[in-house]
């Protein structure tokens, strides 16, 4: 099993020219927890992404990683995106193996099988499905071995029922592989399925958090949970709400 790693956010702050995107961040993630980080358009959740993998360096503040200062390209890291990113050219066997050393292409078909992918090996993407070519972005992310997985709006795309069994995939290989979860997202049903904590931000600050004590996997029929996303959904839109409790 994977180690999740351990994220420690101080201060953090990041600027373009005079524009102040986050302030002030504090925030830490224990090895394999999953956060999910909502908020409005504009907000600051990508750039925090972007920070935390080491794509840009922040204009004050630090990020620490295992308790050493992230400085540079974050080898531990994977990203995943609303768009699969595959290469046409390439075959999802390549795809999923693209950047892996010679001596870790093994995992390319125990990461197919991981989200069910393994008779595709020898397929183009342009012949999946867009939940198909997801699945192979993630296999991309599991053949990697990654301590910490950023998951920036991925399944924004799909239609509803192709969303929810990404959602049940991404839960299962997080639980089966142990690493850290980042994810980015407007919606906040999704948010409270897959996440331990759910961190809401706006104008570049964190505004609240709040506490997912439900069991996996989630029911989405349940009072408890329509409860906890009517709460965090009404904390997005700054509206006045009594906290919920689960009981």
């Amino acid at each position: 099993m994977v180690c999740g790693v351990r994220l420690e956010i101080r201060g953090l702050c990041h600027r373009y020219g005079g524009r102040a995107v986050l302030r002030d961040l504090d925030l830490e993630v224990d090895p394999g927890e999953f956060v999910a980080v909502v908020g409005r358009s504009g907000s600051g959740k990508t750039t925090l992404l972007r920070l935390l993998a080491g794509l840009e360096n922040p204009t004050r503040g630090a990020i620490l990683q295992d308790g050493s200062p992230l400085t540079g390209l974050n080898r531990r890291v994977r990203l995943m995106f609303q768009d699969a990113r595959l290469l046409p050219w390439d075959r999802v066997a390549g795809n999923v193996g693209l950047g892996l050393p010679v001596e870790q292409v093994g995992r390319v078909n125990w990461a197919l099988k991981q989200v069910g992918l393994e008779d595709r090996a020898e397929d183009w993407p342009r012949t999946l499905s867009g939940g198909q070519q997801q699945r192979v972005a993630l296999a991309r992310a599991l053949a990697g071995s990654p301590g910490l997985l950023l998951l920036d709006e991925p399944l924004g795309a799909l239609d509803a029922l192709t969303r929810i069994e990404m959602q049940a995939l991404v839960e299962q290989v997080w639980k089966a592989s142990g690493f850290t979860g980042v994810l980015v997202t407007h919606d906040v049903e999704e948010a409270v399925t897959l996440a331990d904590r759910v961190i809401i931000v706006d104008q570049g600050r964190i505004t609240s958090e709040t506490r997912i004590p439900l069991p996996r996997p989630r029911r989405r029929d349940s009072p408890e949970y329509a409860g906890l996303v009517e709460q965090i959904l009404r904390q997005v839109l700054n509206k006045n709400t009594e906290t919920f409790t689960y009981e």
